[in-house]
C-alpha cells in the first residue's frame, strides 16, 4: 500500500501487505515439504473436530497455488473507494474510481512473483489537500496459506458453521515470532516482516477461502503504523464455452491507522470474464 502522509511519505511504494508486486526473495523461506498441521488447540475437547481443520488447512494450501495461475487468466471490473475516517468511525471525505483489473503471477525462477495490472476506467475527482491511502496487493495475503510459509504461523481450529448451506470452518492464524511473513513494510531501503493474525473461514469440502481477516499482531507505533486491517471475501465465478469455476475475491475492506489519522478503502469485484489476447500481424508486400 502506498501513503501519502507526512508520517508516512518514507514508506517506499508499498506497505506490502499487501506484498508488493513482487515478493522479495529475502522474504521467501526455503521450501519446505508438506506436512500434517499439528493439534493447535489442547483445550478442544473434540478431537475429530481438529483432525477434521486440519484436512481441510491442507486441502485449502493446494487451492492456493491454482488461485494465483487461475487470477492471470482472468480480469474484471474493481470499484475503489477511498475514504478518510473520523473518530466515529464514519467517513469524512471519499473519492471513488472504476479499472479493469488483472492480477498477473509468475514463478519460472522459483519465486513467485505478483503484478497488479489497473487500467482506468472512471477517475476520481480529486481533492490536493485532502491525503488519501492507495492499497494495492492484498489478494496476496492468502499467502498465509501458502505451502512455503507453513512454518510461519500456528493454526487454531475455532468452530464450525453454516454459510450460504455449506459448511465452513473458522480457523484463526497467528505468526511465530522470528519466522518470515509474505507482508513487509519497506522503510528507507530496509524491510520489516509484518506480524500477522487473523481469521479465515474455509469451505469443508473444496478448502476454498470464503473470508480472510487479518491485522498486525501488535502495533507498530514506532514505525508510524498503529494497525492494519483486511477484511476479504471470496466467492465462485462461473464461466461458459467452456465450463469452468474460479475463486476468485469479491470485495476486500482494507483499514489503516496511525497516530493521528485512519483510512478506509474498499474494493469491489465484479465482471469477471476470461483475459484473451489479441495477436494482429499486418502482412507487407515482398521485397524485391
Amino acid at each position: 500500500m502506498n501513503y501519502r502522509s507526512p508520517r508516512l511519505g518514507t514508506f517506499l511504494a508499498a506497505l506490502a501487505m499487501l506484498v508488493c508486486a513482487a515478493l522479495l526473495r529475502a522474504q521467501e523461506p526455503p521450501a519446505t515439504q508438506s506436512r500434517a498441521l499439528p493439534d493447535a488447540v489442547a483445550s478442544s475437547p473434540d478431537p475429530a473436530f481438529i483432525t477434521k481443520t486440519n484436512a481441510t488447512i491442507v486441502r485449502s494450501r493446494k487451492l492456493v497455488d491454482s488461485y494465483f495461475e487461475q487470477t492471470s487468466n482472468v480480469v474484471c471490473m474493481e470499484e475503489v473507494s477511498q475514504m478518510l475516517v473520523g473518530k466515529n468511525n464514519k467517513p469524512l471525505y471519499h473519492e471513488d474510481s472504476v479499472f479493469e483489473y488483472q492480477l498477473q503471477s509468475s514463478n519460472h525462477t522459483g519465486l513467485l512473483r505478483l503484478t497488479e495490472s489497473r487500467e482506468v476506467r472512471k477517475t476520481a475527482f480529486r481533492d490536493p489537500s485532502k491525503t488519501l491511502l492507495i492499497t494495492n496487493g492484498f489478494a496476496s495475503i492468502l499467502l498465509v496459506l501458502h505451502a512455503r510459509y507453513e512454518s510461519s504461523y500456528v493454526f487454531e481450529p475455532i468452530s464450525e458453521e453454516t454459510i450460504d448451506g455449506r459448511t465452513v470452518l473458522k480457523v484463526h492464524f497467528k505468526s511465530v515470532p522470528g519466522t518470515p511473513s509474505p507482508a513487509a513494510v519497506q522503510l528507507l531501503g530496509r524491510n520489516y516482516p509484518l506480524p500477522l493474525k487473523g481469521d479465515i473461514w474455509i469451505a469443508e469440502e473444496s478448502g476454498a477461502v470464503v473470508t480472510l481477516v487479518s491485522s498486525l499482531d501488535g502495533s507498530l507505533d514506532d514505525l508510524g503504523l498503529h494497525d492494519l486491517r483486511s477484511e476479504i471475501h471470496y466467492s465462485t465465478v462461473q464461466f461458459h464455452d467452456p465450463e469452468e469455476s474460479y475463486w476468485m475475491p469479491a470485495s476486500a475492506v482494507i483499514d489503516v491507522e496511525t497516530p493521528k489519522q485512519h483510512w478506509r478503502n474498499v474494493h469491489r469485484f465484479t465482471d469477471y470474464r476470461r483475459f484473451r489476447a489479441t495477436i494482429q500481424v499486418n502482412m507487407g508486400e515482398k521485397q524485391p
